[in-house]
């Protein structure tokens, strides 16, 4: 392991609200982020590549037939419409003809209860929210080679429709699944210029390698760069939010997709790859005015 090294022009909260985040993402509109009903919405109707919406459940009387109609499926996700941080998603796919998720099995039961509860809004802080059902993405090769459990993404910042920092981030063994660094997973960094991958951070110290994986990653590149990259831009400009994290996984088939995006995206990205976010913006000619 390497040594903690804190990079040079970290932005804090204060700062990025101030400078990055009220300038540029007007309140009115945080909603077409966080909601992820909406925001599948508006990425359908641009024709933004997306995992298939299979069902939005809205009211408790429609959870059984909803999920009947989702039985025709081997995989799916569950997930709340307005959960944060990984909160309440459930993956979901078919062996032997019994649902399982993060090595258990699930009865219909089970399944529908958890639905009950994302529509109570156990995990969205709020009286009610809606349940979002939708195609399961099948993983990239490129991943397994690193961590074979779970669903990795990319974060990348985009700043006016242009993409200043990326990280990929990685379940560990101790994250049941997830990718999301406060929940034990790791970041790994993106030379941007380059689409290979940089250092591993774990939230304390930085390696070459997966926690739970020898093999070197540094100077790996990412399969379809050009095209995530691409479709980080397009998204961007389908929102009417000037600053946002714009999650995408690549699927084995189709490439990369976008999973969500966020208007308030973490800072913990700027630790992932040594650069503070005030460093990534002076690196891009179109936005040195800032």
């Amino acid at each position: 392991m390497f040594r903690f090294i804190k990079p040079n022009g970290v932005m804090g909260i204060n700062k990025r609200n101030r400078t990055l985040i009220y300038p540029n993402n007007q309140r009115k509109h945080y909603k077409l982020a966080d909601d992820k009903v909406e925001c599948k919405q508006i990425l359908h109707k641009h024709g933004i590549a997306c995992a298939e919406t299979y069902a939005v459940i809205h009211k408790h009387s429609e959870i059984k037939r909803s999920w009947q109609n989702c039985q025709q499926y081997d995989a799916l996700a569950i997930k709340p419409a307005n959960g944060c941080g990984g909160d309440g998603i459930l993956i979901l796919r078919k062996k032997q003809g019994e649902w399982v998720g993060s090595g258990k099995v699930f009865a219909d039961a089970d399944v529908k209860r958890h639905i009950a509860n994302i529509i109570t809004g156990m995990y969205s802080m709020r009286s009610e929210d809606r349940c979002l059902i939708e195609a399961c993405i099948v993983p990239h090769e490129f991943f397994g080679s690193i961590y074979k459990e779970g669903v990795p993404d990319f974060r990348v910042i985009t700043l006016k429709g242009v993409p200043i920092m990326a990280m990929l981030r990685m379940p560990t063994s101790k994250s049941n699944g997830k990718a999301n660094l406060h929940q034990k997973g790791v970041g790994i960094g993106v030379d941007m210029a380059t689409g290979k991958l940089t250092q591993v951070y774990d939230g304390s110290s930085y390696s070459d390698n997966h926690p739970d994986n020898t093999r070197c990653v540094k100077g790996m590149d990412v399969p379809y760069w050009e095209d995530l990259y691409a479709l980080s831009i397009a998204t961007a400009k389908i929102f009417p939010l000037g600053y946002l994290g714009i999650d995408i996984v690549i699927d084995q088939e189709l490439g990369p997709q976008i999973m969500e995006v966020n208007v308030r995206p973490g800072l913990g990205i700027q630790l992932v790859n040594k650069m503070g976010l005030q460093a990534a913006i002076d690196a891009q000619p179109k936005l040195n005015t800032l």
